[in-house]
Order: C-alpha cells, then structure tokens, then sequence
C-alpha cells in the first residue's frame, strides 16, 4: 500500500512539472515575438517611406547606414521625435499635398546642407531658426576654431573662412554616399512667425548691413506687389506677404538669387519628402531638442549648443496678430495656401485666428 502512494505521488509530480515546463516554454515563445513586433514598429515610424534618390535604393555592404542614422532602431529614443518623423512620412505619402512637400534634390538644396566629415554628420540650413548657432557648433567639431566663444561673427556666415563645405561641393557619389550614412538633421519653426523674423531681420532692423535687400530687393516687391502706389514708405509687411503668396512669385525669386533662402519654404530648402532626415528639432522646444541632437549625434561629450536666452524660443502669437493686423484675408490665404506643406509636415496648428 506504502509503495502505491508513493507511485501515485510520484505521477502528480511529473505531470506537475510537465505543467510547468509547457507554461515556461509558452511564455518565452511569445515574449520575443512581442518584443519583436515593439521593434519593428519602432523602427516603422523612424523612417519616411518616400520616393529617395536613384542611388539609394541598395546598399552595398561597406555603406550600410549606422545605427544613429536610424534612430527609432534605438528603444530610448523619446517618442516625440519618432511621432515628428512618422508624421512627415504620412504627409509625404498625401497625394493631395504631393506639390507642396516634394521637391527636387536640386544644387539649390545640396548648397543648403553642410558637412562635417569628421563626425559624419549633415545640417540643413533653415534660416531665420537659430541656424547661425548650429554652424557655429559645426564649425568647432570641423576644427576651424577651438571654442564657440573663439569664432568672430563675420566669420560665421563667410563661407570661406569658416571651413563648412557644403554637399553641392562633393561629386554625385560622395553625396549620395553622405546622404545614405551621416546623420542628418534640421530645424524648423512655426512658419508665419518664421516670415516676420525674416522680415524684420532684413528689412527693418538688417543688423548684418546688407544693404542688397532695402536697395534692391524691397523695391522690386514694391514695384510689383504695393496696391496704392502713392505711398511711399519703405517696404511694409503686406507687401512681402502679398509677393509670398503670388502664385507667379518665381519670377521675382530668380532675380533675386539665393537671398530668397530666408523665406522659401523648409521644403524647398531641405527636401524632407526626399531625404530621409535622422531627427526634425523644433524651435519652440529648443532647450530639450539642441541637447538631444547632439546626443543622437553623438557629439555631446564635444560641444554644447550656445545659452539659449529665456523665452526667445516661445511662440507668439500676440506678434503674429499685430503683424497680419493689416494684411488682408485673401492675401493670408493665400499665404498659407503656399506654406501649407510646412504647416502639415511639422505639425504647426493651422492658424485659423488669421485666416477666418
């Protein structure tokens, strides 16, 4: 009788552990496919899944991308960095949008791309976006200067001297290979507030004494755009507005070269549709993102992004107002009708206050 119950415990026991072993053997089955799944959606996001240039479409094995060209491929990564380039690859792929947020590589994108070799890295300029820091933190990872406190401010922008080359200079296959394996990354900012910076950056305040754009250029857009033609003030914010808007705007822009880069937009600056960009900073959120790019960048045991002074970088919408106050309707819609794309691919609120 001993010897019975000694078998019949020893029976529990082995189905007991059987039990066990299958749950085991189950759970670790699931779990990598869910982890998995996590990761390929991660990386999903990263990338926009766009129309790339001829060369891009096959890797040979010595260019593969690194990872910090990828990266969503990196769990960390904060999501509203991969929900900024998810959202770019959404709008990239509306057919109704495709005239605003595709553009050709064209040399006047490459020109406006620079390079640092060293550390594999590739900035495009966004003017008017506190991109004069950016090269500044550029130009020292190039070498050129030792410190940002070292580097002369009429250096800064004297292409020249500051030992930025840019992509336009390198032959197609040094660029395609550029364009594949560095890390990218550009700034943007709220677009109608972008374009009274501009504004007033040229047109009013010129701190850079650029005289070319209230002798020549102001003067051309009044000529053309300024409805009462007794007036003769200088250039005035409608005005600007009214050229920006013109549909046949191209026309003024081809007279006045590479000066236009102040106010294009980031889609014809950058080509976002067509270049798959590493990360998208925002001004408004500059404090957190100049830090992370260089991280992602790996380059922040090297530089620092310059002191930010204390609410430069909030919207403001109280300025946006006063500026449009004498624009007309049709001419802000208009207006946004031409930076709808930047609006859409950035994620900038429509500006209804204006336009209704």
């Amino acid at each position: 009788m001993h010897h019975q119950w000694l078998l019949l415990a020893a029976c529990f026991w082995v189905i007991f552990m059987f039990m066990v072993a299958s749950k085991f053997i189950t759970l670790t089955f699931k779990d990598p496919d869910v982890y998995s799944a996590k990761q390929e959606f991660l990386f999903l996001t990263t990338m926009p899944e766009v129309e790339k240039l001829p060369e891009e479409k096959h890797f040979p094995e010595d260019l593969k991308p690194p990872e910090k060209m990828f990266p969503g491929s990196q769990l960390g990564q904060p999501l509203v960095y991969l929900e900024r380039l998810e959202l770019i690859r959404n709008v990239c792929r509306d057919e109704a949008l495709k005239n605003l947020s595709h553009t050709p590589v064209s040399k006047f994108v490459l020109d406006r791309i620079f390079v640092c070799d060293k550390h594999k890295i590739l900035f495009c300029q966004t003017p008017k976006v506190g991109n004069t820091q950016w090269k500044k933190v550029l130009i020292v990872l190039n070498g050129a200067f030792p410190s940002i406190e070292e580097i002369p401010e009429n250096v800064v922008h004297d292409h020249e001297k500051n030992g930025l080359p840019r992509l336009s200079s390198f032959s197609d296959a040094e660029i395609q290979r550029r364009l594949r394996t560095y890390f990218k990354f550009f700034i943007v900012r709220d677009p109608f507030e972008r374009l009274i910076s501009a504004f007033k950056d040229k047109f009013v305040h010129n701190p850079r004494f650029e005289p070319w754009y209230r002798h020549e250029i102001a003067p051309g857009i009044i000529r053309k755009y300024r409805r009462n033609r007794t007036e003769t003030r200088g250039i005035q914010f409608e005005d600007f507005v009214r050229y920006l808007g013109d549909p046949n705007h191209r026309w003024l822009d081809l007279q006045f070269g590479d000066h236009i880069i102040h106010w294009v937009t980031y889609v014809e600056l950058c080509a976002p549709c067509e270049i798959m960009y590493s990360v998208i900073g925002h001004h408004e959120t500059l404090e957190d993102d100049a830090p992370y790019i260089l991280r992602e960048a790996g380059i922040d045991h090297l530089v620092s992004y310059p002191t930010i002074p204390p609410g430069i970088t909030v919207y403001n919408r109280t300025k946006v107002e006063h500026y449009f106050l004498g624009v007309s309707k049709r001419d802000i819609r208009r207006l946004y009708a031409r930076f709808e794309g930047d609006f859409k691919l950035f994620g900038y609120q429509k500006p209804d206050f204006l336009l209704n």
